[in-house]
C-alpha cells in the first residue's frame, strides 16, 4: 500500500513537471528568440519589489509563477512581501530610510504625506508620459491615471488597476422581494418601504422578527457602508461635491444632514444593526450569508459569495446587485494604489521595469500571475478559469502575485468562482448601468497642506458627529452648530481654500 502510494504521488509529480515544462517551452519558443536571429541573451534584470498579499502566506522565492515570470520577463526578483496589517507603517519606515526598491507599492498615496512631499521634490520618476509608449499599461483607463495624478497633475506611479464603475453599490435579496411581492427600489423613500418590509414581515419564514432591512456598518474615517444612502443624497462620492464652481465639504451641504436625518428613521425603527458603530465588514458580511439581512453594501463579487452561501440551505436565493439609488451609483478610484519608482533607479533600468510592468498588464501576464498553468492551476468552463486544488497549494490567485501583476478588466467585479455565465452576463448589464448613473469623487487627486495637516483631526470629528446624528446622541440645533463652527474655523477654512486651488490647478 505505501509503495503503491508513493508510485501514485510520483507519477502526479511528473506528470505535473512536464505540463509545466511544456508550457515553459511554448512560451519560450514564442518570445525567447531575440531580434536578429541570435541566440544570446542578455543578462536578467533584477528588480526588487515591496508589495502587499493578501494569501495566507507570501509566495517564496522558489514559486512556481515567480520563477515562471522570471523567464519569461528575463528578470530576477526580489520581492519583500508585507502583511496588510501592517503595510502602512513599513511604507512609511521605507520611505524616511531613503533605501528604497526598485518598485514600492503606495497603497492609498493621497494618504502618505511623506510619497507626496518626496514626490514633489523629485525622488519619484515622472511618468507621465513615458506610460503611454507602452500598450498595456496605455489601455488602462485615462480616469485612473487622472485620479492618481498628484496635484501638480503628473503621475508618479504605475496603478494597481481596478473597475472605476459599477463594482459596488447596493445589492439585495430579490428572492426575499419576490415572497413579499415588492419591486426592485429606485428611490431612497422606495428603499425605506423594503427595509421595512425585510424587518417586519418574515421574509425568511422562520417565524421569528430576526432579519435587518440594511446591514451597514460604521467605521473611524466615515460612516462605511451607509455612503451609498449618503450619496443618494448629496449625488457626489466622498467628503467633497463642486457646488456652483466650489469644491465644497459635503458637511457644508443640507443634503448631509437628510441623508442622516433618514438613518437616525432607520436606527430607530431598528431597520438597521443597533450595534452598528462597532460592527466590522467581515461581521455585516457573515450576517448577510447567514440570512440575518436583506440588503448590503459590497462589491458584486462579494454579493455572489453571499448568494452562494446561502443556496446552500436556499436554493432560491439571490443577493442581487441594484443598478441605481436616486439615480446615482457609486464610483471608486480606478486603483488599490500605485507602485512608484525612486529617481535612483538608472534611465535604462526604469524602462526595462516599464516592460516588466506592461507584460504584467498584457493577457498572458496577468493570467500567468492570479491563474497559473492551464490544466494544473485552473480548468476552463464557460469561459472561466476554475482554480484548482493545485492552485491554492502552489499559492496561485489575485492575492499572491496578481498584488503585483493585473490588468485591466471592466468586468472584474462580475465574476466569482463559481459564478454561473448566465448570471455573470447579468451582471456584466448592471455594471454597464450603472456607469450611467455614475457620480465621481471630485476631490480625487486633489491635495493641500492644511488637509495633510488638520484634515484627519476634522475627519474623525465629522465621523463622531455623524454617528451621533445617526444614533440620536445629538440634536439638530447641536448639528448645525457644529457646521456653523466649521464654517468659523480658520484651519477647515484654509483646507477649503487650498484644496480649491489645488482643483483648479490640477484641472486648469
Amino acid at each position: 500500500m505505501v509503495m503503491k502510494k508513493r508510485f501514485m504521488m510520483r507519477t502526479v509529480t511528473v506528470m505535473t513537471a512536464a505540463v509545466l515544462m511544456a508550457t515553459t517551452a511554448a512560451c519560450s519558443s514564442k518570445s525567447g528568440t531575440n531580434a536578429g536571429g541570435s541566440d544570446k541573451k542578455d543578462e536578467p534584470t533584477t528588480i526588487s519589489i515591496m508589495s502587499t498579499f493578501f494569501s495566507q502566506e507570501p509566495p517564496g522565492e522558489d514559486n512556481l509563477i515567480v520563477k515562471e515570470i522570471e523567464k519569461r520577463t528575463n528578470t530576477k526578483l526580489k520581492i519583500t512581501w508585507v502583511s496588510p496589517n501592517n503595510y502602512a507603517d513599513k511604507l512609511n519606515v521605507t520611505l524616511a530610510s531613503g533605501d528604497l526598491p526598485d518598485l514600492i507599492l503606495a497603497d492609498y498615496p493621497q494618504r502618505y504625506p511623506l510619497v507626496k512631499s518626496m514626490a514633489q521634490q523629485g525622488a519619484f520618476w515622472d511618468l507621465t508620459n513615458l506610460y503611454k509608449n507602452y500598450p498595456n499599461l496605455a489601455k488602462f483607463p485615462e480616469l485612473t491615471w487622472k485620479n492618481l495624478a498628484f496635484g501638480d497633475g503628473k503621475n508618479y506611479g504605475i496603478p494597481r488597476v481596478r473597475p472605476v464603475y459599477g463594482q459596488t453599490g447596493l445589492n439585495i435579496r430579490k428572492d426575499w422581494l419576490d415572497k413579499l411581492g415588492l419591486k426592485e427600489p429606485t428611490t431612497t423613500d422606495e428603499l425605506y418601504e423594503v427595509m421595512k418590509a425585510f424587518t417586519t414581515k418574515d421574509p425568511d419564514g422562520n417565524g421569528k422578527n430576526d432579519t435587518y432591512g440594511f446591514l451597514g456598518y460604521a467605521d473611524p474615517t466615515g460612516i462605511g457602508k451607509f455612503n451609498v444612502i449618503e450619496t443618494a443624497f448629496t449625488k457626489t462620492v466622498g467628503d467633497w461635491k463642486m457646488e456652483n464652481g466650489i469644491l465644497t465639504p459635503i458637511i457644508f451641504l443640507p443634503a448631509q444632514k437628510e441623508a442622516l436625518t433618514y438613518l437616525n428613521k432607520l436606527y430607530v425603527e431598528k431597520l438597521i444593526p443597533e450595534d452598528f458603530s462597532i460592527l466590522k465588514q467581515t461581521q455585516t458580511l457573515d450576517m448577510m450569508k447567514a440570512g440575518k439581512g436583506g440588503i448590503d453594501a459590497v462589491p458584486m463579487d462579494q454579493a455572489w459569495e453571499s448568494t452562494a452561501e446561502l443556496r446552500k440551505t436556499n436554493p432560491d436565493a439571490y443577493v442581487k446587485p441594484l443598478v441605481s439609488l436616486n439615480d446615482t451609483s457609486v464610483t471608486d478610484p480606478g486603483s488599490f494604489g500605485m507602485f512608484l519608482i525612486p529617481k535612483k533607479v538608472p534611465e535604462a533600468k526604469v524602462k526595462k521595469i516599464m516592460e516588466f510592468m506592461d507584460y504584467g498588464a498584457s493577457d498572458e501576464g496577468s493570467d500567468l500571475a492570479n491563474y497559473g498553468f492551464k490544466d494544473v492551476h485552473f480548468t476552463e468552463q464557460d469561459g472561466f478559469k476554475i482554480p484548482t486544488e493545485q492552485a491554492k497549494k502552489d499559492n496561485v490567485s489575485q492575492q499572491a502575485m496578481g498584488q503585483i501583476f493585473l490588468k485591466f478588466d471592466k468586468y472584474q467585479k462580475a465574476y466569482k468562482s463559481g459564478i454561473t455565465k448566465d448570471y455573470y452576463d447579468a451582471h456584466a448589464k448592471i455594471i454597464d448601468e450603472r456607469a450611467k448613473f455614475a457620480v465621481l469623487d471630485p476631490s480625487i487627486g486633489v491635495d493641500s497642506d492644511a488637509w495633510v495637516k488638520y484634515w484627519p483631526e476634522y475627519q474623525k470629528k465629522i465621523a463622531d458627529m455623524k454617528v451621533k446624528m445617526i444614533v440620536g446622541k445629538e440634536t439638530s440645533a447641536s448639528y448645525d452648530k457644529f457646521v456653523a463652527d466649521l464654517k468659523a474655523d480658520p484651519n477647515f477654512l484654509k483646507i477649503v481654500q487650498e484644496m480649491n486651488e489645488s482643483y483648479k490647478k490640477k484641472n486648469g
